[in-house]
């Protein structure tokens, strides 16, 4: 039971910085700025001259980083015994595997799930190759379809906190900070088309819901 004595901790991620000063960090800020703007619309759209591939890896680092902060919100209520099952709703189920270490897939507890997930994308992000910090170095021929997987995976936290921790999102006043997050990453997605359309079933009526009001 060693995952509980330190589960807060070990699931909340570290945060992975932009370095300062680099082009990556600007496109942050720019991000940053045209969502000040309140039109989400505008602000996923690709600026102008700049990479598909590094305007993709900032705003993927970034919701990393927003999820995990969502997530450590609620970690004391998202527990082997409130959650044995990863689920979103009761038609929903994920079972873990990454390919390498565990390729068929496991039933785990929500808990569990989630710190799988959350490692895992923590490892291809701090992967050179993949996500370089540094300016020129070119990214791999598949970085898109590994961004997509992490987006795909990242949706799933999202989805397991609104179905099955959503009254404690209100409770402690986060609502307002998880839909933005939440829309926010949407209308990334469906921007530059990341995620599978039977990906997002889970929270279709959401969807729909905060992104009809500013068609």
């Amino acid at each position: 039971h060693k995952f509980f004595g330190n589960r807060s901790s070990k699931t909340f991620k570290p945060k992975k910085n932009i370095p300062e000063g680099s082009h990556q960090y600007e496109l942050l800020k720019h991000a940053e700025a045209t969502l000040g703007s309140g039109n989400l619309r505008m602000a996923v759209m690709l600026p102008e001259g700049e990479d598909l591939n590094e305007w993709v890896a900032v705003n993927t680092v970034d919701f990393f980083n927003q999820i995990n902060m969502l997530y450590g919100t609620i970690t004391d209520f998202c527990t082997e015994e409130s959650c044995p099952v990863m689920s979103a709703g009761p038609k929903y189920e994920y079972h873990w595997a990454d390919g390498t270490n565990i390729k068929k897939p496991i039933k785990c507890s929500a808990p569990k799930y989630i710190d799988y997930l959350m490692t895992w994308v923590q490892d291809q992000l701090d992967d050179e190759t993949l996500f370089p910090s540094k300016i020129g170095v070119p990214f791999k021929r598949n970085f898109m379809s590994v961004a997509k997987t992490i987006l795909k995976r990242l949706f799933r936290v999202y989805a397991h906190i609104y179905h099955q921790h959503f009254d404690s999102v209100m409770q402690l006043q986060e609502e307002a900070h998880l839909n933005t997050s939440f829309k926010h990453f949407i209308f990334f997605v469906q921007e530059f088309n990341l995620i599978d359309r039977k990906e997002l079933v889970p929270l279709q009526e959401l969807i729909e819901k905060l992104t009809t009001k500013d068609r």
